[in-house]
């Protein structure tokens, strides 16, 4: 995905990510593909109701997702069907908050 995002969002500079993507390799990987930054998003084990800063939009963008029928369970058995069904689902949202009527 970063390979086609590379000459398209020349404003981008961060990419926060969930703790599985933690590690050297990752962050190489990203810093190879472009001018950005790798920032991982931990959770607070001393306190897990406290709201992190960028963790909540890592937690919301999933739970978005996940709204859609199809994408609440891993039904699909190709890796490339469902990521168009992810980016059906962010066409959805994002058509839905342009045609929302100004207040």
């Amino acid at each position: 995905m970063l390979t086609r995002v590379a000459g398209k969002c020349a404003r981008l500079a961060c990419i926060v990510a969930d703790r599985a993507y933690a590690g050297e390799a990752t962050a190489a990987a990203v810093g190879a593909l472009g001018p950005w930054r790798l920032e991982i998003a931990r959770r607070n084990d001393k306190d897990p109701f406290k709201v992190l800063p960028k963790r909540w939009i890592v937690e919301r963008t999933l739970a978005w997702i996940n709204r859609c029928r199809r994408l609440a369970k891993d039904f699909e058995s190709l890796a490339r069907t469902a990521i168009a069904f992810v980016y059906v689902a962010m066409i959805r949202l994002m058509l839905r908050r342009l045609a929302r009527p100004a207040a």
